[in-house]
């Protein structure tokens, strides 16, 4: 019976025994992964569930016996923001990037195959192009872009969908890093520099083996650059140049490792060239100058041929139609004064070809002696259409003369002539521009004698000959003056069209009577009350300002300083649109003012019809000269 006893108690403790033992150990499991839910496990994949050792499939674990080298990218200055918004944006959206990768590495339903984790996609299928270059350019963005289809539905899934903004716009940033297209040029160019400091350096001078292969590498550099501008432009053997160059300069420092020496020499070749460019900077100023005032061949030839066709005519044959309109103040009447004759054909056709009724726009024609015959050819053989041509000679204005005109006077003297054409003043920059036949032509002056030249007329539009018409003007005639005599557009967007850029205000009498902060306005195309001209009595305003100017130490000469004082107070402003300025010397002119103007300008000395004419503005001109008149070819006159 005890036997009997023994036996069931062992089986009992046999059969007992584990469950109890299972059943402790799988409490205390499950106590220490639950029973503390603020605690966070930093090994998450060290956790056991009772007492089994597998590892939990959150990511896959990476071999131990090898790591992967990290991927660089090199940033350029300006992306220092996007990677504090990407830091940011990781620290903001963790919740979401922790719950993609677990759903990337759950069994598929279906198939039960495991999804490859995004993360390997990234660094294992992109990193050869990152190698390379060790830059990220747009294939490598876009690539890695669509490399997380997974990660974008798991965000939808899960009702993250206002998280993929971000993510869409530091995608975007890094597509749009931009990359240096010259850099190995510049480094060329930076060795050639080096190469000229060691050259003139007593220590490496002195070493005839290291000066004989420094310039051997420097033909070779220089050969390799050509007029390259950016790296896609070098020759295949470049790099190779260039890493022969490197070695050469090591040996260089070798030699001479006095850095103070070196400064030294640096800062004497960057005062060299600071001086070298501003004789060229001069030199190229004068040559400017010259060029504007030289008449090219062409334009020379084409009165020459157009006088000697306009004598040949019978003096029927040379008189224009509609003369009874010249006076109609109903029309629309111009005032164009001008001895080029290619650049007043483009204001004429410019004008009319834009005209909604050419047939009431009337063109009054002033030019010199020597090119009135050629003018009136010129009309003569293109007449513009329905609208009306007057060409007149200024010599036959005799009202204009010396006792009557200051300025005729002043013109004419012989120390007007030799202050700004004596060669000794040849160095002067400021008095440079000045040197130009045109400031000593009446016909820049007539603007101030309109009412005496239209005498019937009581409004009259004044157009300067280097401008062109992309609109009709016959609105300028309705626009209320206000009592003004000058309707104009304002320049004083730039500080140095103020009154004080063109006015000697040290001068007690400028001082006096004018602001220096007033706005300045521009020729070239001003709408003329000639009824309140007369009233206000605006040419002996002109004359009186002349006259106190006989020393030119009010102003130096040209037209507008003495237009500033004359209509002082008697100009009103019109919009902007009707008139761009700076065609002729600003390459910066937006080209969206210049499409929607009434008329641009071309003031300055780079005119479209010279060489030195910026080529970017020259259609806009071109288009209204015809280029297939028989004068024009016969003259090699050419677009």
């Amino acid at each position: 019976m005890i036997k009997r006893k023994t036996v069931v108690f062992l089986l009992l403790v046999t059969v007992l025994s584990p469950i109890v033992l299972y059943t402790d150990t799988l409490g205390r499991s499950f106590q220490t992964s639950f029973s503390a839910p603020d605690e966070f496990d930093e090994d998450v994949t060290a956790l056991t569930l009772g007492g089994i050792d597998g590892k939990l499939n959150l990511l896959p674990q990476e071999s131990s016996t090898r790591l992967k080298e990290p991927i660089g990218i090199v940033y350029s200055d300006n992306d220092s923001q996007d990677v504090d918004e990407s830091a940011a944006d990781l620290q903001l959206g963790g919740s979401v990037e922790h719950k993609t990768r677990m759903l990337s590495t759950t069994v598929e339903e279906g198939d039960g195959s495991q999804r490859e984790n995004p993360i390997r996609e990234v660094t294992d299928g992109k990193d050869d192009s990152l190698r390379r270059g060790s830059e990220l350019t747009s294939d490598n963005a876009s690539q890695i872009l669509e490399s997380k289809p997974e990660q974008q539905e798991a965000g939808q899934t899960f009702g993250e969908s206002d998280h993929k903004e971000p993510a869409k716009i530091k995608t975007q940033k890094l597509v749009e890093q931009t990359v240096i297209l010259d850099a190995r040029v510049q480094q060329l160019k930076d060795q050639l520099i080096r190469a000229k400091v060691f050259l003139s350096l007593s220590a490496t001078r002195n070493n005839a083996h290291f000066i004989r292969e420094l310039r051997v590498r420097m033909k070779e550099v220089q050969r390799a650059l050509g007029d390259a501008a950016k790296d896609s432009e070098l020759p295949k053997n470049a790099y190779e140049k260039l890493k022969g160059m490197e070695q050469t300069l090591a040996k260089g420092k070798q030699i001479q490792d006095d850095c103070a020496a070196v400064a030294k020499k640096l800062r004497a070749i960057l005062h060299s060239a600071e001086e070298q460019l501003r004789v060229h900077k001069k030199q190229t100023m004068f040559l400017t100058q010259l060029t504007a005032k030289t008449l090219p061949k062409g334009l020379h030839c084409l009165p020459l041929r157009l006088s000697a066709e306009y004598y040949s005519l019978d003096s029927a044959r040379q008189q224009f139609p509609n003369q009874d309109k010249l006076e109609d103040p109903s029309l629309f009447h111009y005032a164009l004064f001008s001895d080029n004759i290619l650049a007043a054909a483009v204001v004429v056709n410019s004008t009319v070809s834009n005209a909604e009724d050419p047939s009431k726009h009337v063109f009054h024609i002033v030019s010199d002696r020597l090119n009135y015959a050629a003018m009136r050819m010129w009309f003569l053989a293109n007449p513009p259409g329905k609208a009306t041509i007057q060409v007149q000679n200024i010599e036959e204005f005799t009202w204009l003369n010396s006792s009557y005109s200051p300025v005729l006077k002043q013109l004419g003297s012989p120390s007007m002539i030799d202050y700004y054409f004596k060669a000794h003043r040849s160095n002067s920059d400021s008095n440079m521009k000045f040197r130009n036949p045109k400031y000593l032509s009446i016909l820049n002056h007539l603007r101030f004698y309109l009412p005496e030249i239209f005498p019937k007329l009581n409004k009259v539009l004044f157009l300067d000959d280097d401008i062109v018409v992309q609109k009709d003007l016959t609105n300028l005639w309705s626009v209320d003056l206000k009592g003004n005599v000058n309707g104009a557009v304002e320049t004083c967007g730039e500080s140095f069209h103020r009154f004080d850029r063109y006015l000697n205000f040290s001068h007690p009498l400028i001082s006096k009577n004018f602001d220096p902060h007033a706005c300045g306005w521009a020729y070239g195309m001003n709408i003329f009350d000639l009824d309140q001209w007369r009233k206000q009595n605006i040419t002996e305003v002109y004359h009186t300002w002349q006259k106190l100017n006989h020393d030119r130490q009010l102003w130096k000469l040209g037209t507008l300083p003495p237009g500033l004082i004359t209509f002082w107070k008697r100009t009103f402003s019109i919009d902007r649109s009707w008139h761009v300025l700076g065609l002729g010397y600003n390459p910066n002119v937006n080209r969206r003012e210049i499409d929607r103007a009434a008329v641009i300008h071309y003031n300055g000395n780079l005119k479209p019809w010279l060489e030195i004419g910026m080529s970017k503005f020259r259609d806009y001109w071109a288009k209204y000269a015809d280029f297939d008149n028989e004068y024009l070819r016969d003259c090699n006159i050419n677009p």
